[in-house]
């Protein structure tokens, strides 16, 4: 009696230590876009783009909503796919009217901005009074690239170890956007080597999941292609990041995830040329096109045709009250 009364304690402990997630946001279907503000201000990355608010992005055609695989509406958002654009391209850029202090965060993505010139799509975070409020850059790249890149950008007194396991590849471990020895504004970044992770290839698997959780020790990052298993925890809503295996980007170090990084939004949008696809434009096949990006994107519109998200759902997990006494 005494075995299995214990047999039956250790099983109910152990699913409350892994069951430590709960959900508290899910943005999906047709209330998707009633969790966002659009952003309407010159692009502060200096891009070649003209973000438009949501009113002319329906009448444009550049937000709406289809049936996804599960049945329910998922999300889309497009740039300009039609006009000759000589002041900019227009685009979108949405920002989560709620702020998050660490958590669980699984964006289910159906489509992304495929790798075409001039482009500059990112999924992210940030928070107030940049950089010391932190970004987290989830999802990232410009160009041709065919590989993610997971960036972290801090004030200074952030950074990260090179020993942190991941399946990525660390190239810069100072966080701060002004760190001596690294470009302005580079952080501390991971780039995925899996050539599923961003834009065509992305697109080739049917999208998949990226999953970031942020504590008070780390910030990590997995990628799932959905023509792979996808952990069943997820799709049961019972996430357990302890069983998923190594992350693509581990992010831990010498940093207070709590005190550089506060308050954050959830971002999506899709930039282009500007402080990085353009910087990069003379060393990418695309300036064989075009002398300078500018031109292309203005002159091309035909080339945007698969440059628009669709997105499932992003859902927001915090730890249960008491969970650390599990």
């Amino acid at each position: 009696m005494v075995s299995i009364f214990l047999l039956f304690v250790s099983a109910l402990l152990w699913h409350e230590a892994v069951a430590v997630y709960e959900l508290v946001d899910n943005y999906a279907g047709n209330t998707f876009f009633s969790n966002f503000t659009f952003f309407t201000e010159p692009d502060p990355t200096q891009g070649f783009v003209k973000y438009i608010g949501e009113p002319e992005a329906r009448k444009n055609g550049l937000i709406g909503f289809s049936s996804s695989y599960s049945g329910d509406n998922m999300a889309w958002m497009s740039v300009d796919r039609t006009n000759v654009a000589p002041m900019g391209r227009e685009s979108v850029r949405i920002t989560s009217k709620k702020v998050y202090n660490q958590g669980l965060f699984i964006v289910d993505i159906a489509h992304v901005p495929t790798t075409t010139c001039g482009t500059w799509p990112a999924f992210w975070m940030y928070g107030p009074d940049w950089p010391h409020g932190g970004e987290i850059d989830i999802y990232e790249g410009v160009n041709l690239e065919y590989q993610n890149s997971m960036t972290l950008h801090t004030g200074p007194g952030c950074t990260v170890s090179r020993h942190a396991e991941s399946t990525g590849r660390m190239t810069t471990t100072n966080c701060d956007v002004a760190a001596a020895g690294q470009k302005p504004n580079e952080g501390c970044k991971v780039r995925s080597q899996d050539p599923l992770s961003f834009g065509a290839g992305l697109n080739a698997v049917a999208g998949g999941m990226y999953a970031t959780e942020w504590t008070v020790d780390a910030i990590k990052i997995w990628f799932f292609p959905r023509t792979f298993q996808i952990p069943y925890d997820i799709t049961q809503g019972t996430p357990d990041p302890n069983t998923w295996g190594l992350p693509t980007a581990h992010f831990a170090g010498n940093c207070s995830f709590t005190n550089s990084f506060k308050d954050l939004r959830i971002v999506i949008n899709t930039t282009f040329c500007g402080q990085w696809a353009g910087q990069v434009w003379g060393k990418s096949p695309c300036a064989s096109v075009t002398s300078t990006c500018e031109e292309f994107v203005a002159n091309y519109p035909e080339a945007f045709l698969q440059s628009y998200w669709a997105i499932n759902s992003i859902k927001v997990y915090e730890k249960k009250p008491g969970w650390e006494s599990a």
